[in-house]
This record gives structure tokens, sequence and C-alpha cells, in this order.
């Protein structure tokens, strides 16, 4: 009998690696299937920042009428929690329990983490607009109750994000550990733009119960793609276990100073802060933005989202081609935040008279910039680090990443609101406050493209060597499952 399977599985693995970026890192023993259901933890991170980022930053400024400044803080407060990224991705490395597991444990708190916060966060919503009975409800129940779920869906998406993708790159050889990371950004953007699409339908019609429903069903979501994620990726060895457990202790302060060791780290990091800054800003602001200045409805802003995503994807493959056909990480870097520079530019014209056209030509172009300068800034910081240190060098990436988008997120909220306040007496537009954050972009990535020049050229653009004697031995290299 003629076997349909095998001749679609067949196809599929076929087109992969033509028409999926990334695709080609896949082997015998690591194949493109088991790649792409490990990077469904990516899906739930996307999901969660569109979630929060995009639909409930719009819903909670513009329907459930919160303060812009309250909730730019409020969007922060995961903030907190990405310093600790360089710490989770060194606990990951040498992280010891008696089957030999050291990613997947921290995953599964990390879901736990997603799912509580989910739980709590549309009630808590409702109390802190004091929207219909709950406006019974005492103030601070509203404002300590939401500034919990986000804390706790920051937490989450931290620790999954980062130790999800230290796990990635376990499974490959080390010359392919930038590839499988892309690989999973690229997944990243495609649960992005799936999800923006999904909660602009399901929005279509807001009502607050509708809100309740869709945040609900993200954490079951959650739950359900990270536990298939998970499931039979980390070998257990306990030989590795008991080598771990009998050799000497490494601490934190003698990683991070091996990692520091790297020709060129300090400034590459100074830039990943300056282009994530530069970029991040605009996140708070985009949705409001499209509302309040070109009059866009709630799923077309939500859609915003989407759109910028796509760009973003479309950067990591033109990264990805470009860095495998010989480029440098610092070039893209550069290619990357000097988009950024027109795209924001775009966005200030499209309220001074050019129109929405031009409005989306900014977010896509933005999502481009953004994508080029995320993917070259991660292969320039995996080649910084040792064969040991990956966790803690994806840990150190999103660190900075994640806290500068987050102050981005903060500041941005913070001035749109003072000078919305001398709005007043001072005779603004509606689209001054939003195009005066857009300018502060633009800045701060000219400051990028600036120190790239000045201080990355010609430094980190080699593979990764292991730096001479260096005591953070290597103990997880070629697992052995025990049975």
């Amino acid at each position: 009998m003629f076997n349909y399977r095998s001749l679609v599985a067949q196809k599929l693995s076929s087109l992969g690696p033509k028409y999926l970026p990334f695709a080609d890192v896949a082997t015998d023993e690591v194949p493109l299937s088991q790649l792409l259901r490990l990077s469904l933890f990516q899906i739930t991170v996307g999901m969660a920042l569109v979630l929060i980022v995009g639909t409930l930053n719009r819903v909670m400024i513009v329907e459930l009428g919160v303060p812009t400044s309250l909730v730019a803080v409020m969007l922060a407060l995961p903030l907190i929690f990405a310093p600790f990224r360089t710490l989770i991705g060194f606990k990951s490395d040498v992280h010891v329990s008696a089957l030999g597991l050291r990613r997947l444990p921290y995953i599964w708190k990390g879901t736990l983490y997603q799912f509580g916060g989910f739980a709590i966060m549309p009630f808590s919503l409702l109390v802190l607009s004091g929207y219909g009975d709950s406006f019974d409800a005492p103030r601070w129940l509203g404002y300590s109750s939401a500034a919990l779920s986000f804390l706790l869906v920051g937490a989450g998406v931290h620790m999954v994000q980062t130790v999800g993708l230290a796990l990635a790159t376990d499974l490959v050889k080390q010359e392919d550990q930038p590839k499988v990371v892309g690989l999973m950004y690229v997944m990243l953007l495609v649960g992005m733009v799936a999800s923006a699409l999904v909660f602009g339908t399901l929005l279509e019609n807001y009502t607050p119960g509708r809100l309740v429903q869709v945040i609900q069903g993200a954490a079951v979501v959650t739950v359900s793609l990270n536990l298939c994620a998970m499931w039979k990726q980390e070998t257990r060895d306990r030989i590795r276990a008991q080598a771990m457990k009998a050799a000497r202790p490494v601490h934190f302060r003698q990683a991070w100073a091996l990692l520091m060791q790297a020709p060129g780290m300090m400034a590459l990091l100074v830039v990943i802060g300056l282009g994530t800054f530069g970029f991040g800003m605009a996140d708070v602001l985009l949705e409001p933005y499209g509302g309040q200045a070109l009059g866009l409805s709630v799923a077309a802003t939500t859609k915003l989202t989407a759109l910028f995503a796509t760009g973003t994807l479309i950067g990591f493959a033109l990264a990805s081609q470009g860095l495998s056909q010989g480029g440098t990480p610092t070039r893209y870097t550069l290619i990357g935040a000097a988009i950024g520079i027109p795209g924001f530019a775009a966005i200030i014209a499209s309220s001074l008279g050019a129109g929405i056209p031009l409005f989306l030509i900014g977010t896509f172009a933005t999502g481009l910039g953004a994508g080029l300068f995320g993917h070259a800034t991660l292969t320039a910081t995996l080649r910084a680090a040792t064969q040991d240190q990956t966790g803690l060098a994806l840990g150190a990436w999103g660190a900075v990443q994640a806290s500068c988008a987050g102050l981005g997120i903060a500041a941005a909220g913070i001035v749109r609101d003072i000078i919305v306040g001398t709005q007043s007496a001072t005779g603004l537009r509606i689209e001054a406050p939003y195009n005066v954050v857009f300018t502060i972009e633009i800045i701060f990535l000219v400051l990028a493209v600036l120190v790239a020049l000045l201080f990355m050229q010609n430094r980190l653009d080699q593979p990764n060597q292991c730096a001479p004697g260096s005591e953070v031995s290597n103990t997880h290299t070629n697992p052995v499952e025990v049975s």
C-alpha cells in the first residue's frame, strides 16, 4: 500500500530548508519537527507580548479609561525580572537534579507563573477601571491585583524564553546555535502575528466579557502549548547529574567575568541597550497613536502588531541569509538601527498630513529594522560566549534587551502624559505628545549607530572561542541518556 504519510513528511522536509528561515539547522538526530515542536514555547511568549503590549495597552487606555502613565508603569513591571534573565540562564547551565534535567524544571516554573498571571489579570483590570459592579471595590485591590498579574506574566515570560532558548541550543552543534536561536525567534514572530490577528478578530465587537474570555483562553493555550513543547526534549542523564554534583561549584561572578573578557562585549551590550530602547518606546504608543491621531478602530490597531511583527520576521530572514553568506553581525546591527530612523520619521509624518499609508510603511520599516538589529546582536552575543556559557550569554542579551524595552515603555508613557498635561495651556495638537516620543526614539537609534561604528567594528564578528584558562567546565556536552 502506498504510504501517503511518508510522502507528505518527505515533501514537508524538502520544503522546510527552502522556505523556512534557519530550517537548515535540522539534522537526522534533531529533525525539523522536533525543533518546531520545541518552538511552541515561543508561540506562547509571542501571544503574551501581543496581549499585554498590544491589545491590553489599547483597551486600558481607550476603552477602560486608565491613565496612560499608569498603563505604561503596569506594562513596565515585568522589567523588575528582566535583569534576572542572566542569573536564570546561568542557573540552568549549572542546575543539578537527580535525573540530570537542567532546562525543563525552569520552563515548567515559568509556565505556571504565566498561567497564574493570566488567571488574575482580566478581573483585576475591570476593578482597576471601575467598570460596572466593580466600582464599589476598593481601588487598592485593583492596583495590587493588576500589578501582581503583570509581574507573574512577566516573570514567566522571562524564565520560559531564556531557558527555552538555552535548551534549543543544547540540541545542536555549537556552530549551529545562532541558527536554531534564529529559528526560535522566527516562531516568536509567527506567534505574534497569528495572535494579533486572532485577538483582533475576537475583539472586533469589544465587550468587557469578551476581554475576560480572551485572556482566560490565552492562559489555557499557554499551558497546553508549553507542555507539548517540553515533551521528550531534554535527555535524562544521571551520569551528567553525578558529574555536575561532584564538580567544584561555579559561581555567577566568575562566569560573568569570563563572559566580559570577550573583546567588545561591553560595547555590544551598550548598543543592544540603546537600540532596544529606541525601538521599544513605540510599543506602548503605536496603537493609541493610531486610534487617537489617525482614527483607527480597536481591530485595526491590534493588527498593527501583526504588521510590525511581519517586518521583524523579514528582517530576521534577511539577517540570517546575509550572515550565512559571510556578512558580519556589526554590519547588520548598523543596517537595522539605520532603517529604524526613517521608519519613525515616516510615522511622525503620517499625522502631519501624509496619511495612514505612510504610517503603515513606517510601522513595517521599524519592524524590519528591529528584526535585523535583534538577530545581529543575538548572533554577536552567542559568538562571544564559550560553549558552556550559552544560557548565561542568552540571559545577558535578554536581560539588557528586556530591561531597556521596559524602560522605553515606561518612559514613553510618562513623557506622553507630561506633554498631554500641558496641551490645554500650549494648544498642542493631539498627535504632538506621540511625535515627541518618536523623535526621542530616532535620537537613541542614532546613538546606537555611533557606538557600533566606534567600538564594535571587527571585534565581535568571529565565531566564539573558549577562553584560555577557563575554569568553567563544559559538563553538558554530548549528553547520554541513561535508562
